[in-house]
């Protein structure tokens, strides 16, 4: 398994100096393809949603884009999901953050397709502590995911580009998907916490 090509004190130092961190060539060549191929040829994908569990609802005022969730039935998943529990051991051993699982789903924005700004945690009713973008394929124009502080100040846009991943707190910044031009694969995911009550973890959102 291929550790980022960012070193982990840069990746760490990046991410205590500003809440988020761009890691351009996070995933090799060989996975990356693999899992495009996937993403383009095989998956299922359903429209995307809001909300969780009995308040999840399809908007399409809100977002536009469709998505299949991760189950690990293929190689690349499961080399994508090591790789993943990898940053999770970093940023538990080096963060002390208490990330307890990885969850993640294959998303396709189609010409036109956007996410309106949101974030993906709120304070003290989520589990997700970390959350991570990882683009599948590089397009030209269109689909950046655009991140914003806490005073809702434009960070930076980020420009779909394949191997490369953006990972920030998830209760802490702002974001959305600009709408897309070229059409633009990626997996978004959230490193949790266990927030389970009474002995039952919390559910998958």
């Amino acid at each position: 398994m291929s550790a980022p090509a960012l070193s982990s004190d840069a990746i760490i130092e990046a991410f205590y100096q500003h809440g988020w961190v761009w890691l351009p060539d996070f995933l090799s060549t060989e996975l990356n393809t693999a899992l495009a191929h996937e993403a383009q040829h095989e998956a299922q994908f359903a429209p995307a949603g809001v909300g969780r569990q009995g308040d999840h609802q399809l908007n399409q005022q809100i977002r536009r884009d469709a998505t299949q969730w991760f189950d690990g039935s293929t190689t690349a998943q499961q080399q994508y999901l090591a790789q993943m529990a990898l940053l999770q051991q970093l940023f538990n051993r080096r963060c002390f953050l208490g990330l307890f699982d990885f969850e993640c789903h294959f998303a396709r924005y189609q010409n036109g397709d956007y996410y309106q700004k949101h974030v993906d945690a709120f304070s003290g009713r989520s589990n997700r502590v970390l959350t991570t973008v990882s683009y599948l394929n590089s397009v030209s124009a269109g689909g950046e995911l655009a991140l914003y502080d806490e005073h809702d100040k434009l960070i930076d846009k980020f420009l779909p580009a394949a191997g490369g991943l953006i990972l920030f707190e998830s209760e802490r910044f702002p974001h959305e998907v600009l709408p897309a031009i070229d059409t633009r694969y990626s997996i978004a995911g959230w490193f949790r916490k266990n927030a389970s009550i009474n002995g039952v973890l919390d559910p998958a959102s």
